[in-house]
């Protein structure tokens, strides 16, 4: 038999969507299994597994996790979002063979913090793992980290490549440095105190996630360290080592925004409560547009001496150019322009912006003529010029409830 759920759910976070979450709950007790969910028997561990474009990996991996988690009452939720390879479809035919088999698929959002979160509330598990579909991480630790949950000494069990006995695999020098500065990061920045905070294959209890939720980020790639920081009290967490596995199949998804991602984790975790992490995002952009324009003015004087308005205004074009490819690429990746609709955003970034230049010579020139400091003048007509645009590309170009 299998079950549509439709449900709409309205986060009150900083981007105010309106999601559409539809479930594929799949149940057929032909050909029944020793290691799958049954009703006589309460839930123990939910392995959550989020998917984007991995249609090549889950047979598979359901495949090693049906061995390794054989009598234990277990259930597999492959969280989704809309990938085009038709993951989804994939993973309805695996429940088709394994009744405990799950699919959330979300329509119009992406993030693997985030659907690691959605993925552990739609379970009634006692305990939660979290693993890539990647087939890099060892599904084979999954049984000795639940034995370690259920001996109630710790709250978590992470499975970590920089203790004795674990290793990155083949990770050229570039990945393995990146990854030692983010570490480094988070422990020093954050104070986590874990050796490998950037892993993504961990098992937490449920108490947890209900002790955190509330208080995460749900930004970027890196949960584990969301979690982590966002407990209310200290966790009790034990690290196992593994061998990071090599990918085999389909593309990795690591690039330089996921690097931004991770800094603005850093960000929320920091300034958060105090300044909007997409505003942060807005105002380190456009505080780099303006070396942006300082450069190309520079070069325009050097080429056209005696023309500055000209200069000028190639300067201005080119900012904000600049300055709308970086938005539409980080501070708004999950409503990301494309086609038609990136040329249209354009126009209307440039002249809302316009606007906002307007308003920044305008509050400057009113407080600089009533009170007489040019510096704070200057300043405040900036604050004004950055939250008038920050609201109206929100608005215009970015509108959070944008239809594709």
């Amino acid at each position: 038999m299998t079950v549509w759920i439709d449900l709409f759910h309205k986060d009150e976070g900083p981007q105010l969507l309106k999601f559409r979450h539809i479930f594929f709950i799949h149940r057929q007790r032909s050909n029944p299994v020793d290691s799958i969910s049954n009703s006589s028997n309460p839930l123990i561990l939910a392995v959550v597994i989020p998917t984007f474009n991995e249609a090549g990996n889950v047979a598979v991996l359901m495949e090693k996790l049906h061995r390794v988690l054989n009598g234990v009452n277990w259930e597999v939720i492959f969280v989704d979002d809309d990938s085009p390879d038709g993951t989804c479809s994939t993973v309805r035919d695996l429940a088709a063979r394994y009744p405990n088999v799950r699919c959330l698929r979300r329509v119009g959002r992406r993030g693997l913090s985030s659907a690691c979160v959605e993925g552990m509330l739609s379970t009634n598990a006692r305990f939660f793992a979290v693993m890539d579909a990647d087939l890099q991480h060892d599904e084979k630790l999954l049984p000795q980290m639940l034995k370690v949950l259920q001996q109630d000494h710790y709250d978590m069990v992470v499975g970590s490549r920089y203790i004795e006995g674990g290793g990155l695999g083949d990770w050229d020098s570039k990945r393995q440095q990146t990854s030692w500065v983010a570490t480094v990061l988070s422990q020093r920045w954050l104070g986590v105190s874990i050796r490998d905070p950037m892993s993504g294959f961990f098992m937490l209890r449920r108490e947890v996630l209900d002790n955190t939720v509330h208080r995460l980020s749900n930004i970027g790639f890196k949960i584990l360290v969301d979690l982590i920081v966002s407990s209310p009290q200290p966790l009790k967490i034990l690290e196992l080592p593994f061998h990071f596995g090599q990918r085999t199949v389909g593309e990795s998804k690591l690039d330089n925004r996921v690097v931004w991602d991770f800094l603005m984790l850093l960000m929320d975790k920091t300034v958060g409560r105090y300044v909007p992490v997409q505003l942060l995002s807005f105002g380190l952009i456009g505080s780099a547009g303006v070396l942006v324009h300082l450069v190309v003015l520079s070069i325009g004087m050097a080429l056209f001496t005696d023309f500055f308005l000209v200069a000028q205004t190639a300067a201005v074009i080119v900012s904000m150019v600049f300055n709308f490819i970086l938005n539409n690429a980080l501070t708004y990746r999950d409503q990301r322009l494309q086609a038609w609709a990136w040329w249209s955003g354009l126009f209307k970034f440039m002249l809302a912006c316009a606007v906002g230049a307007a308003a920044n010579v305008g509050v400057a020139s009113y407080i600089y003529g009533d009170v007489g400091y040019w510096v704070w003048s200057a300043l405040a007509g900036i604050l004004v010029g950055v939250m008038w645009n920050y609201a109206a590309t929100a608005i215009l170009v970015w509108p959070q409830r944008r239809r594709s």
